[in-house]
């Protein structure tokens, strides 16, 4: 399913995305929807069936007349690839034209390395995980990729990541697009993951925040159904917010007092390790959180405590329909309690009756689904402009 609203002022080439959008639709409403003329719309319609992208094929159903036939993507149209990299692991996945995964793996990766070894090494995974399912008429059409960091998704580079060292400026879209010969769409994780969960929510909810809290913290944000990235790439990044009255930590970013430092799974480990902990990621955090350690549950709740304290603000000032939080750090259930007594607490009341505040329901999944998604838009759009 892509993201985009429908609009009767829809282009030549947009309705592909409608059809993504919507599912089986008749030739008729499909013209009614985009606006196009029917003779428009049919013409299109066969260039992209015999492109091998569009199938006619399931009989709607009858309102008096003859059952018109429904257009449908054809999910053996090709595939879409998809990854999802964090700061030590990585998710790879396949999809087929109708945005199902195939196949999901994930591996452990060191960030950390650089571009230089990282993205051979991604381009290699997948290709082999993409060898399997294509064939002379099943080609791989398009790649969507999340980073853990600032992003211009414009031309596909990295831009000044503070956890990021040696990517600043670093050409990912046009090194992968290079190594794999198909466009490459390149965001910010925390974003493809808000996509993951709007579409994987069927797209009902159209102004979501979703925040992702792994080994640092990010937050992406549907408005209207639609990514909102903003002038520089940077919208949500609320992980360098200062948190008032805390301990002045030095960050990464080189500020001091920034909410990573006090509830990001990187934060809370260094944190637990001062008290004597053995902790390494965020999991090892979770565990600890279960197997109800004193010290671990007292700083998983401040945590908590400190990013429903800034949430609440993102609330006021946006008043989304739904909050969502994800990432490994969303399996200790005393931070995401303590999120939710902070938003309700300090929450405008017509905001904060308005939000449903959620985990994640795609789970590990939320960033190759919102990658997918992006790779299917951008391949649907390479498809139509080669027609004409």
């Amino acid at each position: 399913m892509a993201l985009g609203s429908r609009s009767r002022s829809t282009s030549d080439g947009d309705f592909l995305r409608i059809i993504a959008d919507t599912g089986p639709v008749s030739r008729t409403t499909l013209a009614q929807i985009s606006g196009l003329a029917p003779s428009t719309v049919s013409v299109r319609v066969e260039e992209l069936i015999l492109g091998g992208l569009l199938t006619e094929s399931t009989d709607g159903q009858s309102s008096g007349g003859r059952r018109p036939r429904l257009l449908q993507l054809r999910a053996d149209g090709g595939v879409v690839l998809a990854a999802d990299l964090g700061t030590t692991h990585a998710r790879f996945a396949v999809a087929d034209m109708l945005g199902r995964l195939i196949t999901v793996v994930e591996e452990p990766i060191e960030l950390s390395k650089g571009p230089a070894a990282i993205l051979p090494f991604v381009a290699d995974r997948l290709e082999a995980l993409a060898a399997p399912t294509i064939d002379r008429s099943r080609v791989v059409r398009a790649l969507g990729i999340g980073l853990p960091g600032p992003v211009d998704h414009i031309n596909g580079r990295v831009t000044t990541p503070s956890r990021m060292p040696g990517w600043h400026q670093s050409e990912v879209a046009t090194t992968l697009s290079e190594r794999l010969s198909v466009p490459v769409v390149v965001d910010n994780d925390a974003n493809l993951m808000a996509v993951g969960e709007y579409v994987s929510r069927g797209s009902t909810v159209q102004h979501l925040v979703a925040v992702k809290l792994g080994t640092g913290i990010g937050c992406g944000v549907i408005t209207g159904g639609q990514v909102h990235h903003g002038v520089s790439g940077v919208a949500g990044d609320i992980g360098h917010v200062r948190v008032p009255n805390a301990e002045p930590l030095r960050c990464a970013c080189g500020n001091s007092g920034c909410l990573e430092m006090f509830a990001s799974g990187a934060g809370l480990a260094m944190a637990l390790r001062r008290e004597g902990r053995h902790v390494a990621n965020s999991a090892d955090i979770v565990q600890l959180v279960r197997d109800a350690d004193p010290v671990a549950n007292t700083l998983v709740r401040t945590a908590g405590r400190h990013l429903g304290e800034v949430l609440a603000v993102v609330v006021n000032f946006f008043n989304p329909e739904m909050l969502v939080i994800g990432g490994t750090l969303a399996n200790a259930e005393p931070l995401i309690a303590a999120v939710r007594g902070a938003i309700y607490e300090r929450c405008l009341p017509l905001a904060s009756e308005c939000i449903e505040i959620s985990t994640s329901i795609a789970g590990v999944d939320a960033g190759v689904i919102g990658a997918t998604t992006v790779a299917l838009r951008e391949a649907l759009k390479v498809a139509v402009a080669a027609q004409q």
